[in-house]
């Protein structure tokens, strides 16, 4: 009974035994304790990138191979590190550096030790890396860019940081992630999965095959490929007629809210962050404090609107009852604030709303403005109703496009005017506020809000949120707050006589010299004052050049909105350059050739140096030597 009680103890124990090690290892197996066995190696194999392809299909971003330099710490044994550090391009102190660093991320697992081989290199290397143990060759590959634009639109790629790892368990150290742009916005979607081996060592080290015959391997998944709103040819043109320039241009598709381009200059070639000079090439770039190509002026740059912020003003006062298309002002070249005169450039007479408009005209709008706080029994209230009708364009946010950077602007409210004057009807007024009729005021937008706002006028009263993405995959998107129009708080019926003055820009007004043939298009010009401290001094530069239109004007396909630093009167080049874009999406080539040849050959460079050189200089004067007399008198005529 003994025997037979003490033999069925030791099955049973057995049995036990034998059934918790087939749990562990078939039923409760996790392959992260894979890891803590040092006789399993893990190898990644990384699935290629998701490629990048404008809205036409045009390739936009793709893949080259490219080659890291692993390396196990632990399995590192002597060699000849000179003759490894030649092969590499590297010196012995950063193969130090870099061994050292490897060591304290993890000695048994693997680290990028160089990065990004070239092909040449790799082939070099390949042949003799068997002479160095604990060092492999991991394949991988780099975008590869089939356009030289769109650097602030795509953006790159770069190594995890140890933020990233601590954020995200997916990556490990020596990784890739979207850094910035379309790359860091929809990261997951391009990145595809890794794949995994596990390779089993001997007691000498030795690879000696997969590790249960490959059954807990996985393969790579490719990334998905994606469609991005923006026009290639657009965009590449765009970025030509910028050269030499600073500012930024947005394009978007009115229907819809697809950002046909997106341009910020100066700017750079995106190929330049990819493979080992990226760092060298970001830190030059970046640590440019003076030009700031790196800084996307197309989404951050927040200056005042100037005029086009007129068409704004003028549909609030319509909405409100302060005018009618019939009202009139009249402009004294000018309006009093008090017993200070402010300057107006339209010429002076008897304005309408529509000659108001395409004239430009200072005294007409600041007039609308003051009408429209006599609407309403105290200031705070209009300014409060003012406000409510310009935030609904867009104005004062982020607009909650798929960006993955950018700036809100800013709308005044009665709560800054109270804090600045102090409360109570009679401490602030429309006569003290009169720089928002003209957009000179407190308002400030960025480039991407004022297309969005040009967008919103084409349209009648309603906007799409704007975004990049198109398609995922080869299908169409439809993400719930792209596709459903924002609404604006403007009747529908108040937008015609607006649209019909901003279309007179173009017919007899300050953009009738850059008319573009069969085209009608809307359009509003600005200028705006420009303001620089140097050495602590608040000093004037050269004024910004600002212009935003739509085309076709009946059922439109196009909203643009450029502004361009120091470029002077509204439509000698932010004007130029608009038509100019127009007329490359609607038709596909240029027939103004004036126009491109001006925009092509002359930049602002002198502009640009000015704060710089330390000498003297004179604001708002620009060569035009190179143009005719009659063209230089037609500009002084015709612009504001």
């Amino acid at each position: 009974m003994k025997k037979l009680l003490l033999s069925s103890i030791i099955v049973i124990i057995g049995i036990t035994f034998l059934s918790r090690l087939s749990y562990l290892q078939i039923f409760s197996f996790s392959p992260d304790q894979v890891l803590e066995d040092p006789a399993i190696k893990r190898v990644y194999d990384y699935p290629e990138r998701g490629y990048i392809y404008d809205r036409n299909g045009e390739l936009l971003v793709g893949n080259d191979p490219a080659y890291d330099v692993m390396v196990i710490p632990r399995e590192v044994r002597a060699l000849d590190t000179l003759e490894l550090c030649g092969l590499l391009k590297i010196d012995k102190e950063k193969f130090k550096k870099e061994l050292r660093k490897a060591t304290i991320y993890s000695p048994r697992l693997p680290s990028v030790f160089v990065p990004q081989l070239s092909k040449e290199d790799y082939a070099k290397l390949q042949e003799k890396m068997r002479h160095y143990n604990g060092f492999y060759i991991q394949k991988r590959s780099l975008r590869y860019y089939d356009t030289n634009s769109a650097a602030n639109v795509l953006g790159y790629i770069s190594e995890v940081n140890e933020r990233d790892l601590a954020k995200n368990p997916y990556y490990v150290q020596g990784e890739l992630t979207g850094r910035t742009g379309v790359e860091k916005v929809y990261e997951d979607i391009l990145r595809g999965r890794k794949g995994v081996q596990y390779i089993q060592k001997d007691r000498f080290n030795r690879d000696i095959g997969p590790y249960k015959n490959g059954t807990l391997d996985t393969l790579p998944e490719q990334g998905f490929e994606i469609n991005i709103t923006i026009d290639k040819h657009l965009q590449e043109y765009g970025e030509r007629l910028m050269h030499g320039k600073w500012g930024g241009i947005v394009a978007i598709e009115p229907s819809s809210g697809e950002i046909l381009s997106m341009i910020s200059g100066p700017t750079y070639d995106p190929s330049l962050l990819v493979g080992r000079k990226r760092s060298a090439n970001y830190s030059k770039l970046h640590y440019d404090s003076i030009s700031k190509p790196t800084f996307d002026r197309s989404i951050s740059f927040e200056k005042s609107p100037g005029s086009p912020f007129k068409a704004i003003n003028a549909l609030i006062a319509l909405q409100e009852g302060a005018i009618t298309p019939s009202t009139t002002f009249t402009c004294h070249h000018g309006f009093f604030i008090g017993r200070h005169r402010k300057g107006c450039h339209c010429g002076g007479g008897v304005r309408t709303l529509n000659n108001g408009i395409y004239k430009s005209c200072n005294a007409y709008f600041v007039g609308a403005y003051k009408k429209l706080f006599e609407q309403f029994p105290s200031n705070s209230a209009a300014m409060d109703a003012w406000e409510k009708h310009v935030r609904s364009f867009g104005l004062g946010s982020y607009l909650g496009s798929d960006l993955y950077t950018g700036r809100p602007g800013s709308v005044p409210s009665t709560a800054l005017y109270n804090k600045w004057y102090g409360e109570g009807d009679k401490r602030w007024s429309a006569t003290t506020t009169y720089s928002n009729a003209i957009g000179q005021g407190e308002v400030n937008v960025t480039p991407i809000q004022l297309a969005n706002m040009t967008a919103a006028i084409a349209n009648r009263g309603f906007f799409f949120t704007p975004h990049v993405l198109k398609k995922i995959d080869g299908k169409e998107i439809s993400i719930p707050d792209f596709v459903e129009p924002k609404h604006t708080t403007i009747d529908k019926r108040h937008f015609e006589p607006v649209i019909q003055g901003m279309a007179d820009v173009y017919h007899h007004g300050t953009a009738k010299h850059i008319q573009i043939p069969d085209i009608e298009i809307a359009g509003k010009t600005g200028t705006v004052e420009n303001y620089i401290k140097i050495d602590s001094v608040k000093t004037q530069l050269t004024d910004n050049s600002v212009f935003v239109a739509f085309a076709p004007v009946e059922n439109p396909k196009i909203a643009i909105a450029v502004y361009i630093q120091n470029g002077y009167y509204g439509s000698r080049y932010a004007g130029h350059i608009a038509s100019l874009m127009i007329e490359q999406y609607l038709k596909g080539e240029i027939t103004r050739k004036d126009l491109e040849k001006r925009m092509l050959e002359r930049t602002l460079e002198s502009e640009y140096a000015k704060p710089y050189s330390g000498k003297e200089f004179k604001i708002n004067e620009y060569d035009w030597s190179r143009h005719s007399i009659k063209y230089q008198e037609k500009i002084s005529q015709s612009e504001q």
